[in-house]
């Protein structure tokens, strides 16, 4: 079955799905938790660089993280992938009764507010760039940037997969493969979440301090 149609209405609840398919969307998301822990993987060795080249020695008498992070600007980043998070969480809570409308709308707000970080971010690293501060400057600065880099990047990965979904619940409605990639990417923007939160206390409030 491709398609889920539900006698009388447009699109169906999830409860709607027999055995087999449930079956189905389960082993798929079992194998992106499989993804999300080699994904896990490379931010530990990102976080742990950045945590050996977070020294004196390797900073090659250029700035410090003191010098260069902004929490407080890096806190509306915080809020904006945060409640990003949470609108896409209620999308597939109107996906549980097949609220197409309410599954759309938390996407787009979702989507938006993720543009919206990942704005934030580019507006960051070009005034870091506009005064000399550069991933070629030291040991230190090329960690900062690769880490907070790696995680945007998986950020429009996670946009463009959110936008191309939107348009293929608009013209598919919810098949078995739609939902398991909707439940897929929001497993996936809560872990991006998760990151920020470790990138946000690990480097900008510690090089705060």
């Amino acid at each position: 079955m491709d398609v889920f149609v539900k006698p009388g209405g447009d699109v169906p609840p999830l409860w709607y799905y027999g055995h087999d398919d449930h079956d189905q969307i389960a082993t798929k998301t079992f194998g992106f938790w499989l993804y999300m822990l080699s994904d896990a993987l490379i931010f530990a060795g990102l976080f742990a660089a950045y945590a050996v080249l977070d020294q004196p020695m390797n900073m090659a008498g250029g700035p410090t993280a003191a010098q260069i992070v902004h929490p407080v600007a890096a806190f509306w980043q915080t809020m904006a992938v945060m409640t990003s998070v949470l609108a896409y969480s209620l999308a597939t809570v109107a996906l549980k009764t097949g609220n197409k409308a309410g599954v759309l709308l938390g996407m787009i707000v979702a989507f938006v507010l993720g543009l919206a970080f990942i704005g934030l971010e580019l507006n960051d690293f070009a005034n870091l760039m506009a005064q000399g501060i550069t991933p070629d400057r030291s040991g230190f600065l090329s960690a900062f940037f690769v880490l907070i880099a790696s995680h945007g990047l998986h950020m429009v990965f996670g946009l463009l997969w959110m936008f191309v979904l939107m348009i293929q619940c608009l013209r598919s409605g919810f098949s078995q493969d739609i939902v398991s990639r909707l439940l897929n990417l929001r497993m996936f923007w809560q872990f991006q979440a998760s990151v920020w939160v470790c990138v946000y206390v690990f480097i900008y409030l510690r090089g705060a301090a």
